[in-house]
């Protein structure tokens, strides 16, 4: 019998964790994860615009392929708080073992999709030759051959976070971080030579790679997960359609989000390569002030899974508002403090005087943006957690096509505003579902959601 096997799985009150625990390493879990994402093009941005261009536009195909693989890490994340909250270890373990599997089926579907869709998938754009080079090297590469490593990194990380580990996906992550960061160096600085995109995409896989073996070795050192290999491929029905029943419409706002986002990069694109510049530097940016606020609501999303579980949706209710309220504050004090300094921050990313100018414009609108997406992104987490999953991508998806797409079109392409016009409009999506998600969660209706 295995050694693991034969050790008592401790008792412990996962509701009980204190938030700031819970929270702290994930603060620290999504910088790092931003910044693996970032690093690319911060470190590109030495070499050519064209390669930063290339990297951004194909960062959001990127994300999206993740989104796929949170569809059952979100659905599975969730399943599993209500379940842990609820004392249901064996309905925890068989959610896992499914998910494992499904996890490897959409990683080899992700893998052979951008390896033969991705050329045909950029002829639909208005680029530069050398754009589409560099946009076909990072994105088959990163995006198909490093997918499968990616959807186990995922999936064991949102695991670790399920059962309170919170502290162990951090370190995975850091991990990540230190053997991209070298990788890049290797590629930009020493080898040179054309291969600094190529190099860059395979750092990231290599990233990936490296933080997969250490989650499985921090999963295996706690005896009460089990995420065995062994009978994965037999198909349990109702874990896998527990699991999609949440996941599916969880991800479903995401995906509507980067689909989104994807048809305002082809907007910006017909406005030229420094529009396109900007934006990308804009959204590395924000990005981090974004950290504060998906971390806080990553945690609020356990918690309230925890309390959902344990019949004690009341003490969500009451301590939501109060996560609500120190996210928002720590995301204006944030993107604030990039303001003030936006002069140095920007001439870390460009020296091109049109490519700033409409950079610090972006930043000084993010004040906006910020606070919207603050709101939104922890209440629309604490619904999740509860199991209230369908309202909140129906009124994503209208506020994201109707505000952010529309309004990007209508204002910036259309009547000829331009990126500032753009901006406003994805700015004004998030403050509007922000609104609405506190609204619905006020109205208590989401009580009604647990996971049987």
């Amino acid at each position: 019998m295995h050694q693991k096997d034969c050790v008592p799985a401790p008792t412990v009150n996962r509701a009980a964790l204190p938030m700031f625990q819970l929270t702290l390493p994930i603060i620290g879990e999504t910088f790092f994860r931003t910044l693996v994402a970032s690093a690319d093009t911060i470190m590109l941005s030495s070499y050519k615009d064209s390669a930063i261009a290339a990297v951004g536009m194909m960062g959001q195909y990127v994300f999206f392929t993740q989104l796929l693989f949170n569809i059952i890490c979100t659905g599975a994340s969730i399943v599993l708080a209500q379940y842990i909250g609820a004392g249901r270890k064996e309905k925890a373990e068989r959610v896992i073992k499914a998910s494992t599997a499904m996890a490897l089926y959409v990683g080899i579907a992700v893998t052979l999709l951008v390896i033969f869709a991705t050329k045909p998938l950029l002829s639909l754009y208005t680029i530069d030759a050398e754009v589409r080079t560099f946009a076909v090297e990072y994105f088959i590469i990163f995006g198909g051959i490093g997918a499968l490593a990616t959807s186990f990194n995922m999936l064991q990380g949102a695991v670790l976070r399920a059962y309170g580990y919170t502290k162990d996906a951090l370190a995975g992550t850091i991990a990540a971080n230190v053997v991209n960061l070298i990788g890049n160096a290797v590629a930009i600085y020493i080898i040179k030579n054309g291969f600094e995109v190529t190099g860059t995409a395979c750092a990231s896989v290599l990233s990936q790679l490296v933080s997969c073996l250490m989650y499985a070795h921090m999963i295996h050192s706690h005896p009460e997960i089990k995420m065995p290999f062994k009978g994965i491929f037999t198909f349990d029905r109702e874990s896998y359609a527990t699991v999609l029943k949440i996941g599916i419409p969880t991800a479903g706002e995401s995906i509507s989000y980067n689909v989104a986002q994807i048809v305002i990069m082809a907007m910006v694109s017909t406005l030229g390569t420094s529009s396109m510049s900007a934006l990308v530097y804009a959204q590395t940016i924000v990005r981090y002030v974004y950290v504060l606020a998906n971390s806080i609501g990553v945690a609020v999303q356990i918690k309230t899974g925890y309390f959902v579980g344990s019949g004690r949706p009341d003490v969500a209710y009451h301590k939501v508002y109060k996560y609500q309220l120190i996210g928002s504050a720590c995301s204006l004090a944030m993107i604030l403090l990039i303001n003030i300094f936006s002069t140095q921050l920007v001439a870390l990313f460009t020296g091109n005087p049109d490519v700033i100018a409409k950079l610090k414009i972006l930043l000084l609108i993010s004040i906006y943006y910020e606070f919207g997406r603050s709101m939104n992104l922890i209440t629309i987490s604490a619904l999740k957690g509860s199991g209230d999953v369908k309202f909140p991508v129906f009124y994503g998806i209208c506020s994201m096509w109707g505000i952010m797409v529309f309004g990007s079109w209508l204002f910036g392409i259309k009547l000829g505003f331009g990126l500032v016009a753009v901006w406003w409009s994805i700015g004004s999506d998030e403050f509007s579902r922000g609104v609405v998600m506190v609204l619905r969660w006020h109205s208590k209706r989401w009580m009604s959601k647990a996971i049987s």
